[in-house]
């Protein structure tokens, strides 16, 4: 199967840093298309420019991305995107009517395993940070996307494009905005980032040639 085959694709037409400052310590985005429309499921990830802010990180900050869960529902994988943790874990669980044969060939990580209806996986452990495409060997039109960070200050946008990432240390940050749709090959939007006396504000605009395929999503709904 291939995982890019009937997704859409996109590229960065601009990156915009909307000024400003009021309140140390976190960072307020909003991700929206080259027509204004709100982008969901991107992937904001704050990597700080000096490495020892990271490694002084409260360990608090990774509780969050120790663990999700991707359901199987209607022939649909949900979430479409989870983000989790290097070193975090994933259980798959089918909610489904049919069997499903669960697997990922990703640099990242690689397993496969057939789950009947009403079980749970045993926890995939992802070690390496980077983004694992999982599917279906049954249903080609399932997929979703595993995104392991290897920074805490990291949030997925919702249906509104919105994502929000508290407790930030004061420094210049690189921000890198990660979505399925962004044209393989390309390298990921980034933008520098400075966290002082006030919440900063990051707006992004993506060039989009199609939408992704429709799915559910147990927060969202569908779209």
């Amino acid at each position: 199967m291939n995982f890019r085959g009937g997704l859409a694709l996109a590229a960065m037409a601009a990156l915009l840093l909307a000024g400003g400052t009021a309140g140390a310590g976190e960072l307020n985005s909003r991700i929206a298309d080259e027509d204004g429309k709100p982008v969901a499921d991107a992937v904001i990830s704050l990597m700080p420019e000096d490495p020892a802010v990271r490694d002084q990180a409260a360990p608090t900050l990774w509780d969050p991305l120790r663990r999700a869960v991707i359901d199987q529902r209607d022939e649909t994988f949900i979430p479409y995107v989870v983000v989790i943790g290097q070193g975090g874990s994933v259980v798959f669980h089918n909610g489904d009517t049919p069997h499903h044969h669960v697997y990922s060939f990703s640099a990242i990580k690689s397993f496969e395993f057939v789950m009947i209806p009403g079980t749970e996986s045993a926890p995939v452990v992802f070690d390496k940070p980077g983004i694992a495409a999982i599917g279906c060997n049954i249903h080609d039109q399932m997929i979703a996307y595993v995104y392991v960070s290897d920074t805490p200050w990291v949030a997925l946008t919702d249906r509104a494009g919105e994502a929000h990432i508290a407790a930030l240390p004061e420094g210049v940050f690189t921000a890198t905005i990660w979505h399925p749709s962004l044209r393989p090959g390309r390298p990921a939007p980034t933008q520098k980032v400075t966290i002082g006396s006030g919440p900063a504000a990051l707006a992004l605009t993506l060039t989009l040639s199609l939408l992704p395929p429709k799915h559910h999503d147990r927060e969202h709904g569908l779209y």
